[in-house]
């Protein structure tokens, strides 16, 4: 397995994670945002252009779901 390959493993591996833990805190909607951003330039990377595309298009969607996402404090979990 070539750096270039294991990248983009480890990024989609990120999207997979960050997105089944969503409702657990708003931080992971970040890091689905941060790693479809990877998945984006792995796309570009390896040639694969609408994948690089698509992955930047889904990492603006997260991104801005998490800037709109209610922030809960811990206190008001109760």
């Amino acid at each position: 397995m070539d750096a270039l390959t294991l990248f983009g493993l480890v990024a989609v591996t990120a999207m997979l994670v960050c997105y089944a833990m969503e409702e657990r805190s708003h931080w992971y909607v970040l890091g689905f945002a941060v790693a479809c951003g990877l998945g984006s330039i792995y796309g570009f990377l390896q040639g694969a252009w609408p994948f690089g595309l698509v992955e930047a298009i889904w990492a603006g969607v997260a991104l801005r779901r998490w800037m709109l996402k209610p922030r809960v404090l811990q206190a008001d979990r109760g």
